[in-house]
Parts: C-alpha cells; structure tokens; sequence
C-alpha cells in the first residue's frame, strides 16, 4: 500500500506579492481553479492502492489545509503540524515515525504541495514503478527529463541503468543549481535529469537509512511523536522535541549518502512553479506570448506575465515583464530577475511590514476578516463569519470594538449578556469586556467592525475558551 505524504510548508517568497508568510503559495489557485494542496490531493487521491495522505504543514496554515482538504476528499487523511520549519528530512522522518507507530509501514510517496504535472497517465506509471523498487528495498528519487538548460533547479547524474523496461538508474550524484553555461552542457549530454523533491520508499527503510546518516534527526522526531498530541483534526508534534532536530534535506540526510537510491525520470509536464517566470512557463499564451490573469489590457506587450488581483491593470510598450498586482501591492519586474524577488520580502520583514506576512483579507477557522482602513488610533475591518461558526471568547486590554451587522444574523456575548444582532443592528464592546461572535445561522454573517484605541494589533488577545484549540495570541 502506499501513503502519500504531502509536504506543504514553506513561505514561497519568490511569488510575493501574490505569495504571504500566512497565506503561502501551497494554499494559492495558480493554474486552475484548485489550490497547489488541492490539485496535489487530487493526483493521487483514489489512485489504485493509494490510501488516505498525510499532510505535513506549518501550524499557522492548519485550517487552511483541513478545509482544502475537506473540499477535494470525503474527509480522510491525517494533517500532522510542524511546530518549526526544519527541512524535509526531519518532516518525512516524523511522517514515517507517526505511521510505523500506528502498526503500518507502507511506501511513502513523498510529494511537495507546490508542484504542477499535467500528465497524470505518466506521473501514474512512474509511480508504480517506483513502487515495485521501494518494495524491493531500493529509495526512490524521480528526476525530470529536462525541457532546456534551466538554471533555477539542482540536477542529478545517471549512473548504470537498473530496469530498462522501467527506465530506471543508479544515482551517480547529485548537483546544485548550475550557472547557464554548465546547464547547457548538462541537457546536451542526455545525463542529466532535474531533480524533482519527489521520493518513494519503505518508511521503516527511510527511518533506518535516516538513523544510519542523521540519527539525531531520529531521536528528535521519535520524541516528538511520542509526546505529540491529537488536537481536533490534527496531530501536533511536540514543540520542544521537534525544534531540537537539526535542519536537513532529505537529499543531503541520506539520498546523496545511501548505497540504495534509484532514479526514475519522467516527463510529464511538471514543474515546480518557483518563479514569476515559471508560472509563465507554465500558462497559456495569447498571440504575443503574453500570459494574463484577471482584469488585464494590454498594447503592445510581449512576452509578459500580468496578473490582476485586485483592479484593472493596464500595460503599454514593455515586453519581458513581470506584473502582479494585489490589494496591497504591486510587483514590477523583469522576467530574468524575478529570482531575486525573495530580497524585497527580506527588506519587508526587516522594517517588519505586514505586506510580508499577510494579504488585507486573513483567513480564519471561522471565516475571514479584511483591513478596510487604518489609523494610528482606529482600524476598519470587514469580517465574514461562517454559518455555525464562532469566534473565541476573549478581551482587549487596548481597544474597544463597535460591530454592524450588514447581512446575517449574529450572536454576541458581553460579558454576561446575550445579544442577537440583525441587518443594520449594532453592538458596542467597551475595552476589557469579555465577548464572542459567532453566526447561528445558515447564511454567511458579514459585519462591519470599528476598533479604537492605542493599540490596534492582533496580538491584543486575551483568549478564554475556543473551539478551535487556539491559546492566547
């Protein structure tokens, strides 16, 4: 049987504007109408001998993935949280661990939640040939037979050719991202295949080949399993333990080390949309090479990538460009300089801009809540609330808050008082009150909220029960 683990961490700097700290490439619609996860879900959901995937995320993003996931499955699959960003080998040892400890050791078809493949007849057949290999003891890497010379991706080598019928080969080695002039000698030579982040194997194998070359790797996340908790939908890895395991690669931790490790190559349309530029790889072309998203017009334009989000974005005489505009940013750039996009978020974070943590509009468990305007003492927000969803109950030590109902019903608890809000009603919350909001009815409840005070931000949260397991912010 195989087990998916899907691999959804990662802050996708390179596609800011578009993509935030707290609202990641992995949770975006890119190509179609699906998310990243989603279209990842769907590839080998229902696959024959597939069973139900782990997904392996940041915290912050937790109910965006179960609520991903909910909309392309019947509810199955495990949603495990990283405490701490540390690489791909201490994710895919915890996920190993997690299922060696539930009594099962399957093989493990480790996916990144941020990859496009077309093809899915190929990527099927790759599949299952790596499979018949994990089965025989053998770690998988599959490699991307190479479109071009492509300087934004790590390669690996060809070595003696195991299974014709299978097109699989011993791993020569492993390289990094090459400058222009040795990729060009890379795809020539017909040696080389991308290196994809896809892996297939035993988990008990992975554990002991990881033991083997990281066994603090091991320890680590053995621990953290074992004093992780269930928590609602998810499985909550323990902080302590889990932020102790060094920061590895699986490539590095064990598939440039091991004496096992097998390469697939396949061609199946992938990519790992890493770039402005790959997304307009990636998309479809109109007449003069252009890719564009949203309400775009365009004069005398060529091979341009323009996206817009928010407004009408319109673009005259420039060829070779990047444009993305959201509701709080625009992005201009030329396509052979969109890998440096990444140091503009640095910048951001470091004179601590909310632009790079989060878009106006956040996502909640229950709902969303949009900035509409903001001073140094008031803040205007837009927030929805699902149907049967509530808010936590908790105080503001530095503001009060006014709230309207623009459609829906609302419930509000002030301290002790019961409160139903209509179309057009409003409520006051003195600061230091306790309160809560939540939606009893069917219909989306959307409302207009009013803060003021000396202090306006989201760490102003004293939280004092919540159905969702959040703790004080």
């Amino acid at each position: 049987m195989i087990t998916p683990v899907i691999l959804a961490g990662g802050s996708g700097t390179r596609l800011w504007p578009l993509s935030r700290e707290l609202f990641p490439k992995q949770m975006i619609s890119l190509v179609d109408e699906n998310t990243m996860l989603e279209n990842t879900i769907l590839r080998v959901n229902g696959a024959e001998n597939v069973s139900e995937p782990v997904v392996v995320c940041n915290e912050e993003h937790r109910f965006m993935a179960a609520e991903q996931m909910r909309r392309v499955t019947d509810g199955s699959g495990s949603i495990m949280l990283e405490p701490a960003g540390r690489n791909t080998a201490p994710a895919i040892a915890a996920a190993a661990l997690y299922l060696l400890d539930q009594g099962r050791d399957p093989v493990l078809l480790v996916l990144p939640a941020d990859h496009v493949i077309s093809n899915r007849e190929t990527f099927d057949d790759a599949v299952k040939a790596g499979e018949n290999h994990a089965e025989e003891g053998h770690l998988i890497t599959f490699g991307i037979v190479p479109g071009g010379p492509e300087t934004g991706y790590g390669y690996i080598r060809k070595g003696r050719s195991v299974d014709t019928a299978m097109k699989s080969f011993e791993i020569d080695r492993f390289v990094e991202k090459p400058d222009a002039e040795t990729a060009v000698e890379y795809v020539e030579s017909g040696e080389y295949c991308w290196n994809s982040g896809i892996f297939m194997f035993k988990a008990s194998l992975i554990v002991e080949q990881l033991e083997q070359h990281v066994p603090g790797i091991v320890k680590a996340c053995r621990q953290a399993v074992r004093c992780g908790v269930a928590d609602l939908d998810f499985f909550r890895l323990d902080m302590a333990s889990f932020a102790a395991s060094p920061s590895e690669s699986i490539d590095y931790a064990v598939m440039e080390k091991t004496d096992r490790g097998i390469m697939i190559p396949f061609d199946a349309g992938w990519s790992d949309l890493g770039s402005w530029d790959a997304l307009y790889q990636a998309g479809e072309k109109d007449q003069n090479h252009n890719v564009v998203k949203g309400d775009v017009l365009v004069s005398d334009v060529k091979n341009s990538y323009i996206n817009g989000q928010n407004r009408l974005v319109a673009a005259v005489g420039i060829e070779d460009c990047v444009v993305v505009d959201t509701d709080d940013a625009v992005l201009v750039a030329a396509r052979d300089k969109v890998q440096d996009v990444k140091t503009i978020v640095e910048e951001l974070r470091k004179k601590r801009r909310r632009e790079a943590v989060s878009h106006r509009k956040v996502y909640r468990p229950w709902g969303s809540y949009e900035t509409i305007d903001v001073s140094d003492r008031f803040q205007v927000k837009r927030i929805t609330v699902k149907p049967k969803a509530k808010l936590s109950l908790q105080k503001h030590y530095h503001r009060a808050e006014h709230w309207t109902v623009v459609s829906g019903t609302a419930l509000i608890t002030r301290n002790e008082e019961k409160i139903l809000l209509r179309e057009d009603q409003s409520v006051y919350i003195p600061l230091g009150d306790k309160h809560r909001m939540e939606n009893p009815g069917t219909i989306p409840l959307e409302l207009i909220e009013v803060q003021s005070g000396s202090y306006l931000g989201e760490d102003d949260i004293v939280r004092f029960d919540d159905v969702y397991g959040r703790h004080d912010t």
